[in-house]
């Protein structure tokens, strides 16, 4: 189980974590804010909310894991 969808695409089984892109995307948004002259002590806390759920079946299979149909469907992306 990894933190990040870039090891299950190298091999590894699963990944639930945050989604890279859209971290960047806020912290961006938080920098322009500082910028523009906005105080940063004044700046709300932001909590991510997207968060990406990936599974490897290749990696599964030589492993000899079965997955339920369940977890399957849950999965943002399922690399074969």
């Amino acid at each position: 189980m990894y933190g990040f969808r870039d090891y299950v695409v190298a091999g590894g089984l699963l990944s639930y974590g945050i989604d890279l892109p859209d971290v960047y995307r806020q912290l961006g948004l938080y920098v322009g804010r500082v910028l523009k002259g906005a105080k940063p002590a004044e700046l709300p806390v932001q909590q991510l909310i997207k968060f990406e759920f990936a599974i490897n079946l290749k990696t599964a299979k030589v492993l000899g894991i079965t997955l339920s149909d369940n977890l399957l469907a849950l999965a943002d992306e399922v690399i074969e």
